[in-house]
């Protein structure tokens, strides 16, 4: 786990674009890094156009003509916006379904119903991940947050004892469980099966989102005491779109539609172990049904009975949920497009090899060597999304020669390390400050805390898969 054959891999890998040495290479690294988290942080320039700018930063820097720096940039972009780009935007329709629908409504209703005291930060758990297994962090806030002050007003609860639960829930699913774009890339960056990766990331997950949740939930809610928000008390009911219908969805109708991609992904997991015969019928169907793009488009074209047609939808209505599902991943997509050209200016610039030489002769674990690389760019640029298509990028030679389980859990630990200690240069930051009317300070004690729980935990439970797998 702390090195691969640098020599065998030197041999497969393709001419760099440039013959900097490692000094200066790194120095154009550490620069063109600097230039992205210079331009997110003190120009609020737009992560995309930071991304751009900071890889042709790197590769002049590092001596590399422009031609060819500008050839790697495109050539990343368009193979990460091909390899997930469909795929975010199916997630994003899964999502705006189950939002629109009234399909999250049903599952927090019939969650909550069935909760009663100390049973009530779990139950915001449960309802958080989920929720926000199709959903982006954002949206899956916006849609939590009025439920979690309302529970907090009609039970006494404090609303740290309920929030940080239903916070926790949605940040492990965001930064460790396909298909949210952060561990979507890094499974292409590093070409890993995205089923084992699901179904170890759920393995993480698990144990990771109760102790970020409900058990530091009970420390925080003492130490921070935060009021509700004036606002809960007379939370006007939002307005109906036109043509939205009365009628919800059922819940084990919204539940199974949400579950469904999650389901087909993991039984072409465990096809692929338990048939060893690459041609039998068996494999073949699960390896097609199991495929991130049918299993996603097999949700969405279910999702479109059981959740809009069971809602009342009618024809334009449901194309009209689609198209406005799909307007807010433009930027997403832009900016997990430039990473990935970013990231394709590492590699052929020749950081891969530089990184395997590091990676020998500091005798650094892989696993931990991936999740410091993701800490250090979460803490400088903020974005749990650009942590993680950078630190991709960076350790992807590593996954060379990994076997598969091994391979995910790299994965894994880019995904933990990018969500470390959120702070003031992340929106999601001032997004939960605003939504809980905290101080930065208390935000501080409570998400930020939160968040390097998770990351700490995950990177915990990843390594010690990695001694048993």
């Amino acid at each position: 786990m702390t090195g691969l054959g640098v020599g065998a891999l030197a041999a497969a890998a393709p001419t760099p674009i440039t013959s900097a040495g490692d000094a200066r290479l790194g120095a154009a690294v550490l620069a063109g890094i600097a230039v992205i988290v210079l331009l997110i942080t003190r120009f609020r320039l737009h992560a995309f156009l930071a991304l751009t700018v900071g890889s042709l930063a790197l590769g002049t820097l590092a001596g590399a003509p422009v031609d060819r720096t500008l050839a790697s940039f495109t050539a990343g972009l368009g193979s990460t916006v091909a390899g997930v780009g469909v795929l975010i935007a199916l997630g994003a329709v899964l999502g705006g379904l189950l939002a629109g629908s009234g399909g999250a409504d049903a599952i927090v209703d019939t969650i909550l119903a069935r909760a009663r005291g100390r049973a009530m930060p779990w139950a915001m758990v449960l309802i958080a991940s989920v929720i926000g297994l199709p959903l982006f962090f954002e949206v899956g806030i916006v849609l939590l947050v009025p439920v979690v002050l309302l529970v907090a007003r009609r039970g006494g609860h404090s609303p740290m004892r309920i929030g940080i639960p239903a916070l926790a829930g949605l940040s492990v699913m965001h930064g460790l469980v396909p298909p949210h774009p952060g561990p979507l890339v890094a499974v292409d960056a590093l070409h890993a099966d995205l089923g084992v990766t699901l179904a170890l990331g759920v393995l993480v997950a698990v144990p990771t989102v109760v102790v970020a949740g409900p058990l530091f939930a009970r420390y925080a809610a003492r130490r921070v005491d935060v009021p509700l928000p004036p606002e809960a008390e007379t939370a006007p009911p939002a307005p109906e779109a036109p043509g939205t219908a009365v009628r919800r969805p059922r819940f084990g109708a919204a539940v199974c539609t949400v579950l469904l991609p999650v389901v087909l992904m993991l039984g072409k997991a465990l096809a692929d172990i338990a048939v060893d015969d690459p041609a039998d019928g068996l494999r073949r169907f699960a390896d097609v049904a199991g495929s991130p793009l049918v299993a996603l488009l097999a949700a969405v074209l279910t999702g479109m009975f059981t959740l809009g047609r069971a809602a009342g939808f009618t024809r334009d209505r449901l194309a009209a949920t689609v198209e406005r599902s799909l307007a807010p991943i433009g930027g997403v997509l832009l900016i997990v497009g430039a990473g990935g050209g970013f990231k394709q200016t590492l590699i052929d610039a020749g950081v891969g090899r530089m990184v395997l030489d590091l990676s020998r002769d500091w005798a650094v674990p892989t696993l931990l060597l991936a999740w410091l690389i993701a800490v250090a760019i979460r803490l400088a640029t903020g974005s749990a999304t650009v942590a993680t298509i950078s630190a991709s990028g960076l350790v992807a030679p590593l996954a060379a020669g990994l076997p598969t389980a091994q391979t995910a859990l790299l994965v894994l630990a880019v995904g933990a390390g990018s969500l470390f200690f959120s702070h003031v240069n992340d929106a999601g930051f001032w997004l939960v400050k605003e939504y809980f009317a905290m101080s930065v300070g208390q935000t501080v004690r409570t998400w930020s805390v939160m968040e390097t729980i998770i990351s700490v935990v995950g990177l915990g439970f990843v390594l010690l898969l990695s001694l048993v797998l």
